[in-house]
């Protein structure tokens, strides 16, 4: 998500920033193939309906020209943020590393 760099691994602080940025519009053909295969029809529904396109800092979608603000599997309990679809998440969202991008609040000029 951009200024990517080198960092030592972070542990997670369940923040959800980096979730407000919606990486699930950036899932790849084989997230999508995975899904269904695993018939995850309610992750494939949302995908299918946002039509996101990226803009250059912010999706939208393409059927209602509306800003996607979000990941909608992103959820709060409690003030701690979890992904309702951790054990399944895109590639994108599990090569992701806490601090590596601007996007994070662990992120720091070194």
């Amino acid at each position: 998500m951009g200024g990517e760099k080198n960092v030592a691994v972070r542990a997670c602080r369940r923040c959800g920033t980096c979730c407000l940025a919606d990486m699930i519009a950036c899932a790849s053909s084989e997230d999508l193939a995975r899904w269904k295969r695993e018939n995850r029809q309610d992750i494939l529904h949302i995908i299918e309906n946002e039509h996101a396109v990226w803009l250059g800092d912010h999706f939208i979608s393409s059927l209602t020209g509306r800003p996607i603000y979000g990941c909608p599997f992103l959820e709060m309990k409690d003030g701690v943020f979890s992904c309702s679809i951790y054990e399944t998440r895109p590639q994108v969202c599990r090569d992701y590393q806490p601090g590596s991008s601007r996007i994070c609040p662990q992120y720091r000029d070194e």
